[in-house]
């Protein structure tokens, strides 16, 4: 005979143990189940984490769970092949606890919430594919990994974005478009604590995010970004799945690209390759959210599409926890209930409680917007030459500022600015 649980999770990314965390707590028979060695094994080098959702879950987790560093600085540039211009911001308001974030290394972090999922009394499974879902009468009644049959009241999915089972379960009913979706890859290259905090001008235990926009996707839509760890550097970029019909650069040419323009190249200079990584990630936003629920089953976290991409900043683990929260008081407040095919129907009005619908929604329009090639071509180009204008000194003729701004207008167009201006305003 199967085994039965209350609850599996499938998935042992940052949704999936805080899922499986929260229900343990309760009480609720739980078993995660991992296709990595151990949670964290299949996830990408490293990421940003807002603390605000997680200080929920465990108060003051930054001070024993191991996170790299607290980011002090945010750094925005729009890169040319030769010129990058940057924006930076500093405050003290990033360093207050609940509105701060932290870099971390996802293989450590997810194994250390991992363990606090197996603390509180679920079960951990790793090593194990799930194949299949087990779904009687239209209902989702458990998994088949390993040859072998679970059988649960819940199955909770978060196993990422480009989840099979989503399909499998009735949640996504249409294949994932490649516009919906793009694939990023990240180095992790160790420089050492001491090269870090010189290099980057971050204290100890502080640290720096930085998103680029323009030639690091080579001018397609996508961008780079760095993000500092204690001793290592977290490199990568993202690229809309799309836009590969229409380059001859592969990914990795971008990132290497990327790594030897004149800007970054000087702060990666003797770094040590640790390690290399692959991911898809949701792009589309709040039109391309998956259903997240169905009879018998939820979805967290990527799976069903909780990321937001805003340029200016990447949301996903803060979401994932949001959205672990809302699964986990829809199954507890339907425990007596389980059996029944509408008992996790308010697991919708949860994430709207969690905020993260709401957060969402009021993003809706921004993916959209992003999808502008003059942001990651032309305006980089335009901004470039302005400032060569500006701060070039060569013994030219020289010309008035009314008319160095309006000749780099013109290579873009005045009406297409002054288009994207308004459209980029109205969608935040």
């Amino acid at each position: 005979m199967a085994d039965k649980f209350n609850v599996i999770v499938v998935g042992g990314g940052v949704a999936g143990c805080v899922t499986a965390l929260m229900l343990a707590r309760e009480g609720l028979e739980v078993v995660l189940v991992e296709r990595g060695n151990y949670s964290g094994a299949k996830n990408m080098t490293g990421g940003r984490l807002y603390s605000y959702s997680l200080e929920r879950v465990i108060p003051d987790f930054a001070s024993v769970a191991p996170v790299e560093r607290r980011v002090v600085r945010e750094r925005i540039s729009m890169m040319t092949e030769k010129s990058a211009t940057t924006i930076e911001y500093l405050s003290d308001a990033l360093k207050q606890n609940g509105s701060d974030s932290y870099t971390v290394l996802r293989a450590s972090f997810d194994r250390w919430l991992c363990q606090q999922a197996e603390a509180a009394g679920a079960m951990h499974i790793a090593g194990m594919l799930v194949e299949d879902l087990i779904i009687n009468d239209g209902k989702v009644c458990g998994i088949i990994a390993g040859g072998d049959e679970i059988l649960a009241d819940v199955v909770v999915l978060a196993d990422g974005a480009n989840s099979q089972l989503m399909e499998r379960a009735g949640l996504r009913t249409k294949p994932i478009k490649p516009s919906e979706i793009a694939v990023g890859v990240k180095e992790l290259i160790e420089l050492g604590a001491k090269t870090i905090e010189d290099r980057f001008n971050v204290a100890s235990g502080e640290g720096l995010s930085w998103l680029c926009a323009g030639y690091p996707s080579g001018g397609k839509i996508g961008g780079g970004l760095i993000y500092t760890n204690k001793d290592s550097i977290s490199i990568g970029v993202v690229v809309t799945l799309s836009e590969f019909n229409e380059t001859e650069l592969s990914i990795n040419d971008m990132l290497e690209n990327f790594k030897r323009h004149s800007v970054i190249a000087p702060l990666i200079n003797g770094g040590k390759l640790l390690e290399y990584s692959g991911h898809l990630v949701a792009e589309a936003g709040f039109s391309a959210l998956a259903k997240p629920s169905g009879s018998g089953v939820l979805a967290v976290g990527d799976a069903a599409g909780f990321v937001m991409n805003l340029g200016y900043t990447i949301r996903g683990m803060d979401l994932a926890v949001s959205s672990a929260i809302a699964a986990a008081k829809t199954i507890v407040a339907a425990r007596d209930n389980l059996s029944d095919i509408n008992a996790l129907d308010g697991y919708k009005g949860n994430l709207e409680a969690e905020g993260v619908l709401a957060d969402m929604k009021h993003y809706s329009n921004f993916p959209s917007f992003m999808e502008n090639h003059r942001i990651f071509g032309e305006y980089p180009e335009m901004i470039d030459g302005l400032l060569a204008d500006l701060f070039v000194m060569n013994g030219s003729k020289p010309r008035s500022l009314v008319s160095k701004l309006l000749s780099a207008a013109n290579k873009v167009g005045v009406l297409n600015i002054v288009g994207d201006a308004i459209k980029g305003v109205r969608s935040l």
